[in-house]
Order: structure tokens, then sequence, then C-alpha cells
């Protein structure tokens, strides 16, 4: 593999990572927007929260099943860019 090959698909990958992340925070804020993802921790009903409050307790709602699929997703998205 070239230096330059090399280089794209790093760079790649660091665009579709970052892309996961983003999208992973948008998808997870409107589910819990949307009232499918119950409660807070404190009790409190997601869809009732907003900003970061929101993301937060929505990512901590879908918690590592959610992350796991994110992170399967970018590799695997990476190794078609490759």
């Amino acid at each position: 593999m070239t230096k330059k090959r090399i280089a794209s698909t790093v760079i790649g990958g660091i665009i579709v990572g970052t892309c996961c992340v983003i999208a992973a925070l948008v998808i997870a804020a409107s589910l819990g927007a949307a009232g499918v993802l119950g409660a807070a921790g404190t009790g409190t009903a997601i869809s009732s929260l907003t900003g970061a409050a929101l993301t937060s307790s929505s990512l901590a709602a879908i918690g590592a099943t959610g992350a796991a699929i994110g992170v399967t997703m970018g590799n695997t998205i990476g190794k078609i860019v490759e």
C-alpha cells in the first residue's frame, strides 16, 4: 500500500467516524424527543428534556448496544471506502 493510499484511508476513516458520532447524537436526541426512550435516571420523561440533557439522557438510555451498533457501522463503512 502506498503512503498516499494509507493517508486517504486514514482520513476517510476519520471523516466516517466523525459523521457516525454526529449521527448517533442526532438519532439519540430524536428518539428521546419522540418519547421512545421513556424516562431518565432521575425519573423525568426524556421527551420533556432539551439540549444537552436530552442528548445525554437519550445516549444513556440507548446504552452500550447503541454504541456498539454505531462502531460496527463506522467500521463497515470504513472497509467499504477502503
